[in-house]
């Protein structure tokens, strides 16, 4: 059952995107609003070498395209006024100044910027995102509402699976939201205290369900590790290490490219696997191999961190949060593994029926992913 569970999440991983997508209202005239959304279309147009082309292209072919896209970008993140729909009309746009191997990079930040008006019905109306079934975006959205006169500007977040925003009633009086629906955030208002929840569950999110390619490691980590003590040993040289190049990274002192970050944490997935399998004691070396990925691990991570969105003040302690929330991920997946087969840690056919099986499948999926990423990245020069 792990090892069917391992090759499914071989067909589902890619290169840890943590892309999410900005809607925001800007009531910013009596009957009329200005919509800004800024999100990476590679999803929407399928194909990151389009979107590429898109972002350098030139021309009245290229400005029909673009006015193509933008109609595609108001049916995929439609606004409504009560039950009426709002006809967004398009104004300008902008790309992000990337590279041709930024832009093919599933992991890289390159939002397009598309700018919209919008008139409001005199009748008024909630105002709500509505996004369709199956809509080709990036989760999760962060729908925000802006009254500049008051100085008021709320956000709320909408995680895969969730279709239909909060209302805001905006006339009259401060917007206000159903009870029956979750409570927003705005992370520069609130306390640390407060701030704390949130950040863990973003961390935790980035290991189940999305870090698959951190899963595989950690599940690595667990079949040689089968007692508490090889367990504990091996996880906290891999947090120590993690964490190390987590905060280096976000603090700008030492980054490394998402192309060479993303082979290499592939590569650390295949070696523990075979290590299990051909070299299966806990020794000082497994520790500093250990310790050694978990530094590129680190910069995985680190690279999900330019997607989510941190508050000024209290910036170490929503990074603690964050850190805190893939430590729980990871303990997690050892707490399924360990009910999964955990059970028959002692028997004698355990390493040869469970252990030495699994650490081949994740090997093998290892390496896979290991050339789908080099041969990706070679593609682009």
């Amino acid at each position: 059952m792990l090892i069917v569970t391992l090759f499914g999440l071989a067909s589902v991983a890619e290169a840890d995107p943590e892309s999410m997508t900005r809607v925001l209202v800007s009531l910013d005239r009596p009957d009329a609003a200005t919509v800004m959304i800024d999100m990476d279309l590679t999803v929407l147009l399928g194909d990151p070498a389009r979107y590429y082309a898109l972002a350098i292209g030139k021309g009245p072919q290229h400005e029909a395209e673009v006015q193509h896209v933008a109609a595609l970008i108001t049916r995929v993140l439609p606004l409504f006024a009560g039950s009426k729909p709002l006809h967004l009309s398009f104004v300008k746009y902008g790309f992000s100044q990337k590279s041709q191997a930024e832009y093919m990079d599933l992991a890289a930040d390159k939002p397009a910027h598309f700018q919209f008006d919008v008139a409001l019905p005199p009748e008024g109306g909630a105002l709500q995102l509505r996004i369709p079934l199956a809509a080709q975006i990036d989760y999760p959205v962060a729908y925000t509402l802006q009254l500049p006169e008051r100085h008021f500007t709320q956000t709320r977040w909408m995680d895969a699976g969730q279709h239909e925003s909060l209302s805001f009633e905006y006339r009259g009086k401060l917007p206000t939201h159903h009870a029956d629906q979750p409570a927003s955030f705005d992370p520069d208002t609130l306390a640390w205290w407060q701030q704390l929840p949130i950040y863990l569950k973003l961390g935790f999110k980035h290991i189940v369900p999305e870090g698959t390619d951190h899963i595989l490691f950690v599940l690595g980590l667990f079949f040689l590790g089968i007692s508490w003590r090889k367990l504990l040993s091996q996880t906290t040289v891999f947090t120590v290490a993690h964490a190390t190049t987590l905060f280096l990274s976000t603090y700008g002192i030492f980054e490394l490219p998402s192309r060479f970050v993303e082979p290499a944490i592939a590569l650390s997935i295949s070696f523990i696997g075979l290590e299990n399998v051909f070299s299966p004691r806990l020794g000082i070396m497994r520790l500093l191999v250990v310790f050694a990925f978990g530094l590129i691990h680190g910069f995985g991570f680190a690279s999900s961190l330019s997607e989510v969105p941190f508050p000024k003040r209290d910036f170490i302690g929503a990074l603690l949060g964050f850190n805190l929330g893939v430590d729980a991920g990871q303990l997690f997946i050892i707490l399924l593994a360990t009910l999964a087969v955990g059970w028959f840690r002692k028997r004698p056919w355990f390493r040869s029926r469970i252990a030495i099986p699994g650490s081949l499948v994740i090997a093998a999926i290892g390496l896979f992913w290991a050339g789908q990423r080099i041969l990706a990245y070679n593609l682009l020069f």
